[in-house]
């Protein structure tokens, strides 16, 4: 069965290098329907649930509060996703349950069919579940990122990879993990972005780093946010880890450039050996639970005791 129908030679060239939309047929299978998700809810690894809840203003990042979900139902959760404020973030689902195992296998054998010479490894297929009126805060991601709507509607708005939208030194602070994914954003620069209305059937994919953010409808949300690495994107995560070490170890001032340069085959290797020597100590942004989910009131946060 083809999941995406709207594959052209255009689109299958600019694959991994710019943003892309599809429309997909993953949102007609069951797996998605209420039972679906609150058998997923009910087995997937309650220690990983992300929980989280957000503010109104696309600027105040800092509202992003982490939750704990408890002994919730996986009805009772999809309860507090229709009536509350809240974001459920499964990550790596395919590694946890096998249906979804099974879809990540299906979905990555159709791009590497479709894009000769594709190769894609650290896939991540996670499942987000979230409220009317929630929103994702201005960020990036490291991997690469295709987006797949499944029930409601969002607004994605996606940013160039370059000043003003993102510097160098603010993804090197990513990449070695010194500073969250998140990160300042000026509404004026929506004027620059690429907008993409998704409806059930949707997919929107875009270049690696690529700064972006997200707002709900005024609706339920399910969506697949799905993440890979190829060997071209691999290389230039390790660029960027190379470069921020030259900074701070060596007070120089390195350029970004894609491809395999000379110059990058030694950042290259400058980065496999940092990382085993351990010469950069990642400093992990945990959010603290300052919310819990409420059984008998599902819309409604309570104070973490």
């Amino acid at each position: 069965m083809t999941i995406v129908a709207d594959w052209t030679p255009e689109k299958t060239a600019a694959f991994t290098q710019g943003t892309l939309g599809f429309r997909h047929s993953l949102h007609e299978r069951p797996l998605f329907d209420d039972a679906g998700l609150e058998e997923l809810l009910d087995r997937y690894p309650r220690e990983k649930l992300g929980v989280f809840t957000m503010g109104e203003d696309p600027r105040a990042w800092e509202t992003w509060r982490r939750g704990a979900a408890g002994n919730l139902t996986g009805g009772q959760l999809l309860d507090a996703a229709l009536s509350g404020r809240i974001w459920l973030n499964l990550r790596q689902t395919n590694l946890h349950l096998p249906a979804y195992a099974d879809l990540a296998d299906e979905m990555f054998r159709e791009k590497q069919a479709r894009v000769p010479g594709l190769r894609t490894f650290k896939r991540d297929l996670g499942m987000l579940i979230s409220s009317a009126n929630a929103q994702v805060f201005y960020h990036l991601d490291v991997p690469l990122v295709s987006l797949w709507q499944i029930r409601g509607r969002k607004r994605v708005w996606v940013y160039p990879v370059g000043e003003p939208f993102v510097g160098q030194e603010q993804l090197e602070r990513i990449v070695l993990r010194e500073s969250a994914e998140q990160f300042a954003y000026d509404p004026a620069w929506d004027a620059a972005a690429e907008v993409f209305d998704l409806t059930p059937g949707a997919m929107v994919t875009w270049k690696q780093n690529a700064p972006h953010r997200i707002e709900n409808g005024p609706m339920l949300n399910v969506s697949l946010s799905v993440e890979f690495m190829t060997p071209a994107a691999l290389a230039r995560a390790n660029v960027i880890y190379a470069n921020g070490v030259l900074r701070r170890r060596a007070g120089l001032q390195p350029r970004l450039a894609d491809g395999l340069t000379p110059v990058n085959l030694g950042k290259l290797a400058l980065a496999r050996g940092a990382k085993a020597l351990k010469l950069q100590t990642p400093h992990e942004r945990v959010l603290p639970v300052t919310f819990e989910l409420d059984a008998r009131a599902p819309g409604i946060l309570r104070a973490a005791a």
